[in-house]
């Protein structure tokens, strides 16, 4: 697998291609808008783009789903089963807040545990509630690799003050489904850089 980042949207949100390199085929994950160097990147390699995945449904991370799936045809787009009601409701998602209104009306639950098949690998979906109540991490064990949305930051963590966060919530969420995975880790977070769990197991000071 290859990860590749590209800032997207008004806030500059992490959006990540992971690529298979044997088949071409990748997933999308978060895409806040659908940038021109993305764009770029998915016609010189030939890319495949399988679904899209949604670590929550803040409208930093959504809003160019459309475009996604008007450019690269109809995907599974995957969303925790707590956080679909925020996919469809502008308040919710705070773009209404912003004076964007955007909602996405067709998103496909996922849960906690659930397994997907996609570009030949397997995102395994842990439930990490406490930035919004159906925040998701994606983990692919045979990689190595973590997408922690608004999870875990490097050297940081999600946001609590938005309606539905929990500070203890959040910090439960990392110290009992991703401070147990293996220390090198690649954590690929939906703002700032990338980092490792054995780096925010032992120096992350809200850890």
């Amino acid at each position: 697998m290859t990860v590749k980042k590209f800032l997207a949207g008004p806030f500059g949100t992490n959006c990540y291609l992971a690529v298979n390199d044997d088949t071409k085929e990748a997933v999308i994950v978060d895409p806040a808008s659908l940038p021109e160097n993305l764009i770029e990147c998915v016609d010189r390699e030939e890319i495949r783009i399988q679904a899209v995945l949604l670590t929550h449904a803040h409208f930093d991370h959504i809003m160019g789903i459309d475009a996604v799936l008007e450019r690269y045809g109809q995907m599974p787009v995957y969303v925790h089963q707590e956080d679909v009601g925020m996919l469809e409701d502008a308040f919710l998602n705070l773009s209404g807040g912003c004076g964007m209104d955007y909602t996405f009306p067709h998103g496909e639950a996922v849960r906690d545990g659930q397994a997907l098949s996609l570009a030949g690998f397997e995102f395994l979906v842990f439930h990490t509630p406490g930035h919004t109540p159906g925040g998701v991490c994606y983990y692919v064990e045979s990689e190595g690799v973590l997408f922690s949305g608004d999870t875990l930051f490097q050297m940081s963590i999600g946001r609590t003050d938005f309606p539905g966060g929990s500070a203890s919530q959040l910090i439960r969420s990392i110290q009992e489904k991703l401070l147990i995975l293996p220390g090198d880790t690649q954590v690929y977070p939906g703002h700032m850089g990338t980092t490792t769990i054995k780096e925010e197991k032992g120096f992350n000071p809200f850890l």
